[in-house]
C-alpha cells in the first residue's frame, strides 16, 4: 500500500514513469508527483526539454520540434534495450512530446498518457489540427501573453509565456497558492514556432504499438474541455478519466492523480495494441 493509500501491485511499482511538462514548465512541476512516485516504489525520471527547466538553451533559438524534443528523444535512445518498458506520461503541449517518442520508440514505451494534453495523430497538420490543439485564451484579453520576435517584428513570435498577471486564474486556479507562486518563479518563455511545427507522419503499424489514455481536465481554462473532448473522439484512445481539476492537476490534485497513473498502467488494456476498444470513461472527483 503507497502512502495515501493508493495501493501498487508488485509489476506497477517496477515501472518506469517519464513525465513531460508543457510549454515553458519543466521537469520541476512534476515534484509532488514524483515524491508520491518513488515512495511507493516506482522508478520516476522528469524530462526537462530544450528551453525548459534547467536547460539552458534560448527559446528563441529553437525553430523545430525536432529538436526541441531531442531531450526526450535521446533519453530514451539511451535506455537500454534490457530494461523495462516506461509509461510516458504528458501534460498540455508535452502530448505532442510523447506521441513524436511513441512513434519513434514503440518498443520502448508501455503506455503513453495523456493530461490535459494535446494529443493529435499526426501533430499540427491541419488548420483544424490547431484549433483543437492551441489553447485560446481570447477570454482574457488581447495582451495575456508575453511574445519573441527572434526573426523580427513583421514575422511570426518565436516565444511565448502567459504575464505573470494571468498565470494563476489561467493555469492553476483551482491550486494552492504557494504552487502557482513557485510556477510564477520558475515558468519561462517556450518555443511557440518549433511546437507549433509539430508534425508527424508515423506508418500505419506505428499507431498501433503504443497503447494510449487521456486523463481530462473538467475545469481547464488552457486546453478547453471541449478541445479534450473533440482530441479524444478524433483519435480515441482505450481508457479517459475524468478529474475535476485546473490545468495543473499535478498541483491540485496530485493523490488522485498519481492514483490514476498507477492505475492505467496496472490495467489489462495497457497491453493491447491491436484492436483498440472503445474508450472507457471514468470520472474522478
Amino acid at each position: 500500500m503507497a502512502e495515501g493509500g493508493v495501493a501498487t501491485s508488485t509489476s506497477t511499482s517496477k515501472l518506469h514513469f517519464v513525465l513531460v511538462h508543457g510549454i515553458g514548465g519543466g521537469g520541476w512541476c512534476w515534484y509532488k508527483l514524483r515524491c508520491l512516485m518513488e515512495n511507493s516504489g516506482c522508478k520516476v525520471s522528469c524530462v526537462d526539454l530544450k528551453s525548459a527547466g534547467i536547460d539552458p538553451s534560448d527559446p528563441n533559438t529553437l525553430l523545430s520540434f525536432e529538436d526541441y524534443n531531442k531531450p526526450l528523444l535521446d533519453f530514451l535512445l539511451a535506455l537500454p534495450e534490457s530494461d523495462d518498458k516506461v509509461v510516458l506520461v504528458g501534460h498540455s503541449a508535452g502530448g505532442l512530446s510523447i506521441t513524436h517518442a511513441s512513434y519513434r520508440f514503440p518498443h520502448k514505451i508501455h503506455l503513453a498518457v495523456y493530461i490535459g494534453a494535446t494529443m493529435l495523430r499526426t501533430g499540427f497538420s491541419t488548420d483544424e489540427d490547431v484549433k483543437l490543439g492551441v489553447p485560446d485564451l481570447s477570454e482574457f484579453g488581447d495582451n495575456v501573453y508575453e511574445f519573441g520576435f527572434a526573426l523580427g517584428p513583421e514575422q511570426p513570435p518565436t516565444s511565448a509565456i502567459i504575464r505573470k498577471e494571468f498565470q494563476r486564474k489561467i493555469l492553476y486556479h483551482m491550486s494552492p497558492q504557494e504552487d502557482s507562486t513557485l510556477a510564477a518563479m520558475l515558468l519561462r518563455p517556450g518555443p511557440l514556432s518549433a511546437i507549433l511545427r509539430a508534425h508527424f507522419t508515423p506508418a500505419d503499424k506505428d499507431i498501433i504499438d503504443v497503447d494510449r489514455v487521456y486523463i481530462k481536465t473538467k475545469y481547464d481554462r488552457v486546453v478547453k474541455p471541449e478541445q479534450q473532448d473533440a482530441m479524444i473522439n478524433k483519435w480515441p484512445p482505450s481508457q479517459v478519466f475524468v478529474m475535476e481539476t485546473d490545468h495543473s492537476p499535478f498541483f491540485s490534485s496530485p493523490f488522485i492523480l498519481f492514483g490514476l497513473l498507477i492505475k492505467a498502467a496496472d490495467s489489462p488494456t495497457a497491453s493491447l495494441h491491436s484492436q483498440r476498444p472503445p474508450a472507457l470513461v471514468t470520472k474522478m472527483v
